[in-house]
């Protein structure tokens, strides 16, 4: 059962309903976490971004609680905030540019899904909102390393 988005905490869980897509919610939800991180990228920097995506961690856990709370679920698809805190950390190491932030939607989707070791185990720390967020933070630190490597390859960096 997909709880009402008469709720806050479902909301922000499903990031204003991105996670409600039919296929793929994790990458609707990563998707939708580009313009808002372009914004915050824009008018604060790239420091900026850390601490919305640290903000949004904090959230995140409490949405999460209180989505599971409402479906039952463990881990629900629907929840995806915490693909937004992951993709705003992934493109924290990027510049301003949308070919940089098009590589952090694929590494970041890349590593989210594949789940690399230790990742795999960081989601089961905790059954609750803690534990659903946390192996995206997993993801965004490979995904922001693949990322810094590239740029030192190619010679640009922020």
């Amino acid at each position: 059962m997909k709880p009402s988005l008469k709720h806050p905490s479902v909301v922000l869980a499903t990031w204003f309903a991105s996670g409600y897509a039919p296929k793929a919610p994790g990458t609707w939800g990563s998707l939708a976490a580009l313009p808002f991180a372009w914004v915050i990228a824009s008018y604060g920097g790239n420091t900026m971004l850390v601490v919305a995506a640290i903000a949004v961690f904090a959230i995140g856990v409490s949405a999460a609680n209180g989505y599971m709370a409402l479906s039952g679920e463990h881990d629900p698809g629907p929840v995806v905030i915490d693909e937004v805190a992951g993709q705003w950390l992934t493109l924290a190491v990027v510049p301003l540019d949308p070919i940089w932030y098009l590589a952090g939607f694929v590494a970041f989707r890349g590593f989210d899904i594949l789940k690399p070791w230790p990742i795999k185990r960081l989601e089961k720390i905790s059954d609750g909102g803690f534990g659903v967020m946390i192996d995206d933070v997993g993801a965004a630190g490979y995904a922001a390393l693949v990322l810094i490597a590239a740029q030192e390859l190619i010679g640009r960096t922020l």
